[in-house]
């Protein structure tokens, strides 16, 4: 039977759900607005629910606005506040002086994350997988004390089983060893079939903790709102940062046709102290188990370092944006250059404007994007940028081959960023990300290299690039919904 054949109080089926829906939407809609989120996000997800319906509102509930609850966050701000007066003012002890033009900057910096100005007497720049994971290897195994290690995609793949017996091996010789993944992005290593895996590690008195299940049976899955932080700790001492995961897909050594090109940091002395300091909240907010100040995870004495660094910490629970505000400022401040490496271009409206203010300005501006990323809508969405920069004077280069897949900024001569953001909404607003900002003309150079590098391996995109009008048609519609993206 039809459900226009069916009638209740005179009415036809169809005009009671009519009816239904229309005050759904209109609830719905007054809910969104409440959020009181960007306008073009918010008239974004409107259209979406208008245009879209039931499949609208489904993908408002596994995709919309979410917003974490700041209760433990809240909590270990507190406590660290209460138990670690003396370690704060230790910690904020090493506070280089920033180049004078960078004062203002690093300032805003602290305000929006509240992490100081630092140093880093020892800072290395790992240009691959293979090298990222020899490196992490390395250090794991001269661990004195503990292991922390904090990953978005950690795969129990060939690269993955190494880290994990590397981990393994060291809790069964008495080291703290702490492990913390993604429960959407490392969901391959958390499934059943995998469990021997992490139950030898924790049999050998190590800890795993996953960051926000994202179970099928919520009302609400959590599919944003990941961290998708790449963050190692070992002894409090040292650190890496940076956009690899642990993956054969970013190990040259096991794919060498297709792995990810990709860029790490490791980082020594003070500097470590306040990633730690990132890991130490997210540990506490996935696991619950607040760990001891004591001198092993929260070092003294290290000297101060020639490297002034500034890490970086940005999330959902939040409103301060300081990755956003960082990548923004620092593109307004730029007099000589920019160059911008992203695997996902999906800009902000500020961001668009502060790369063409500088184009439009002078300032040599130079974009690196994968020619193919691995989501089809991401990679339309960016080049529906492209005539926008380009008319700016900001020159897209799109890396050829393989996924491209850093997230760094070159800028001037002594200003550089490597970290775990993309240029993109979802890392400047939901997601939990992680960057060092390095205030070095040395560390500036060695990127700018890199950059430079990367280009052999690019096409520079021609203003007059044609495009077949279907797929304009779809860089358009996927440009309207980049704020959902």
């Amino acid at each position: 039977m039809s459900l226009s054949g069916l009638s209740f109080a005179g009415h036809a089926g169809t005009y009671w759900l009519a009816w239904a829906w229309s005050v759904s939407s209109v609830i719905l809609t007054g809910w969104i607005i409440w959020q009181r989120r960007a306008p073009v996000s918010t008239l974004a997800w409107i259209m979406t629910l208008n245009l879209l319906p039931v499949l609208g509102l489904l993908v408002y509930a596994y995709f919309g606005p979410q917003r974490v609850h700041r209760q433990r966050l809240k909590r270990w701000h507190t406590q660290a506040a209460l138990m670690s007066q003396q370690d704060m003012r230790t910690l904020r002890a090493d506070r280089p002086d920033p180049p004078l033009w960078a004062v203002q900057h690093a300032r805003l910096i602290e305000t929006s994350c509240g992490l100081p100005i630092c140093s880093a007497h020892g800072v290395e720049l790992l240009a691959s997988g293979a090298a990222t994971l020899d490196a992490l290897l390395r250090e794991m195994a001269q661990a004195r004390s503990h292991i922390h290690l904090e990953y978005y995609i950690f795969e129990p793949d060939q690269t993955g089983r190494a880290v994990l017996q590397a981990l393994t091996e060291r809790a069964s010789a008495g080291i703290a060893v702490r492990l913390l993944v993604d429960a959407v992005g490392s969901s391959r290593l958390l499934a059943r079939r995998h469990a021997p895996l992490l139950q030898a590690l924790r049999q050998a008195g190590g800890e795993v903790a996953m960051f926000h299940r994202g179970r099928l049976d919520r009302l609400r899955p959590l599919v944003n709102l990941r961290t998708h932080r790449k963050i190692a700790v070992i002894d409090g001492r040292t650190g890496m940062v940076g956009g690899i995961n642990v993956t054969d897909d970013e190990n040259e050594r096991v794919r060498p046709q297709d792995a990810y090109r990709d860029t790490h940091l490791l980082l020594r002395g003070g500097a470590v102290r306040w990633l730690q300091y990132v890991f130490l909240q997210d540990w506490y907010y996935a696991s619950g188990h607040k760990l001891n100040h004591d001198g092993h995870v929260l070092p003294t004495g290290e000297p101060p370092g020639q490297v002034p660094v500034q890490i970086v910490a940005s999330g959902p629970d939040s409103d301060g944006e300081a990755i956003h505000r960082a990548m923004i400022d620092a593109l307004n401040l730029a007099l000589e250059r920019i160059w911008l490496s992203t695997p996902y271009f999906v800009p902000t409206e500020p961001a668009i404007t502060a790369l063409t203010n500088a184009a439009l300005r002078g300032v040599q501006v130079k974009l690196i994007v994968p020619e193919r990323s691995d989501s089809r809508i991401v990679t339309a969405a960016a080049r529906s940028y492209y005539k926008e920069l380009q008319n700016a004077g900001v020159l897209v280069f799109e890396y050829q081959g393989r996924m491209f897949h850093p997230k760094t900024l070159v800028m001037d001569s002594l200003y550089s960023v490597v970290g775990s953001a993309n240029f993109d909404n979802r890392s400047f607003r939901l997601n939990f990300e992680v960057a060092a900002v390095m205030y070095d003309r040395a560390l500036n150079q060695q990127l700018a290299d890199l950059f430079e590098a990367d280009l052999s391996h690019c096409r520079l995109v021609p203003r007059d690039r044609r495009t077949p009008v279907h797929q304009q048609f779809f860089e358009a519609v996927a440009r309207l919904g980049s704020p959902l993206l």
